[in-house]
Parts: structure tokens; sequence; C-alpha cells
């Protein structure tokens, strides 16, 4: 059994700027730790899914991280697709080439804003809800209990949400690029006098293999830091209702960071 509660540190205040400094990059470092660590322990736990209650409480989190962010999900991605397509088509109007704005639209949204949009979106409300539920169990003392009755948190709470946001990121990613081409398409066909037929055609035809795999993987890498950020703040929740406000703000904002800096480290691995 793996303990996942930490008791509140008291230090003394620091000497100068530079050992306040110092300090606070250790606690990030200790803090980036934690979290690689109990990311790694919710993977590891991933064995327990052919147990009943452990495969009933992954559906659950799917049905919470997927279904229920349809909606919020189709509105943006449409509307980000719509964007795309009057502000790239506007440009290249000048040149008329206003036919193309099928491929921008398809590879923007299958390398970058597919996965970006849904992961904030998540982060957003999926992450945000994980970690205030977390936080409140610990401040009542809830995942203590599980501890003293011998039940593994990670297991029980980590690993069934790990693996709905590694699982619906992705799908919900790649139903945003098709929401997205769908609504470029409206837009060049009402607004910028593009036909359908030339707009599926070069969005299909310069988009390959390699684009849809890697929004895929940033999908992926998205889901597993929003469900790392929310779960590890979660547990470390303290100070009563103000500490569950501060943590779920603390998920959103470190979430947003880490799918920025992520995403750009990989379309750098893959594309330069």
């Amino acid at each position: 059994m793996r303990t996942v509660l930490r008791e509140p540190k008291f230090t003394t205040p620091p000497d100068s700027f530079v050992h306040g400094l110092g300090r606070s990059f250790l606690e990030v470092l200790y803090e980036v730790g934690q979290a690689t660590l109990l990311m790694l322990a919710g993977l590891a736990a991933m064995r327990f899914l052919a147990v009943r209650r452990s495969r009933d409480a992954a559906v659950r989190q799917l049905y919470i991280a997927g279904l229920k962010s349809l909606p919020v999900v189709t509105v943006v991605a449409g509307f980000t697709g719509m964007i795309l397509a009057l502000q790239t088509g506007l440009t290249l109007r000048r040149f008329s080439q206003e036919v193309n704005i099928g491929t921008a639209v398809m590879v923007s949204m299958l390398r970058e804003m597919g996965p970006f949009m849904t992961a904030l979106i998540l982060a957003a409300s999926v992450g945000s809800s994980i970690a205030a539920q977390i936080g409140t169990m610990t401040i009542s003392e809830e995942v203590a209990a599980l501890e003293v009755m011998s039940i593994d948190p990670i297991r029980f709470l980590v690993m069934p949400r790990l693996v709905a946001l590694a699982v619906m990121t992705p799908l919900l990613s790649f139903y945003s690029t098709v929401m997205g081409v769908l609504g470029g398409g409206l837009v060049g066909v009402t607004q910028l006098g593009v036909s359908w037929t030339a707009y599926l055609d070069n969005a299909t035809r310069f988009a390959d293999n390699k684009d849809l795999y890697v929004g895929m993987l940033k999908a992926l890498c998205f889901g597993l830091v929003i469900a790392t950020m929310a779960c590890h703040q979660g547990f470390a929740t303290t100070k009563g209702a103000v500490g569950v406000g501060n943590a779920t703000r603390r998920t959103v904002i470190v979430s947003f960071l880490v799918i920025l800096v992520v995403g750009y480290f990989i379309t750098r691995l893959f594309y330069v």
C-alpha cells in the first residue's frame, strides 16, 4: 500500500532573496517528482483493470470525461475551425488561393488545435472537478480512511481517472478535428465561395498520417498530464474549503502551462 497523503510543511522564512529563490526551485522539483511518481504508480495500477470493480470505476470515469464533455467540445471545435477558415481564407483571397483553406484547417486541427483545445476544455472541466473531489476527500479524511482500511488510493482514485483521460482525450481530439474541418467547410462554402468538393479534396490531399499520429500522441500526453496534475493537487490539499479552491485553481493553471510546454516540445521533436 502506498501513502499519498502528506503532512503540511513548516519552514522558516528565507534569509535572503537568493535563499528564497533556491527554496522555491527545490520545491518545484519536489512537486514534479511527486507528480511523476503518482503518474507511474497509476499506470502500474492499470493491471487491476481485469478486476470488475476497477473496470466499473474506469467506465464511470470514461463517461464523465467523454460523453459529458462532448457538447462543449463540439461547439468549441466547430467555431475553432470556422475561425481558422475565415482568417486563413481572407488572407489567401489576396492571392486568389482561398481554395487551399481546407489544407490549412485540416493540418492545423490535426497537429495542434484539435489536441490543444480539447486538452484545455478537459483541464478546465474534468481536471478541476477531479481536484475538487479528491481535495474534499483529503480534507474530510476519507483518503486517510482508505489507507487505514488497506485500500490503495492510487488504485481506487487515481487509476480510473488516469485511464479515462488517457483514452478520451485522443478520441475527443479526433472528434474535435472532424468538427473543426466541418465548421471550416461551412465557412468556405457560404462565405468564401469555395466548393465543398474542392475544400475536402485539399483537406485530405496534403494532410498525411504523420499529422494524425503526432496529434494523437499530443492528446495522449495531455490527458496524462491533466489527470496527474488533478490527482496530485487533490492529494496535496490542506486548509479546508479554501485549500480545495486553491487546489482546483492550481490544477487548471499548471495543466495549461504544462500542456503548452509539452505541445511545443512534441512539435519540435517530430517536425524540426
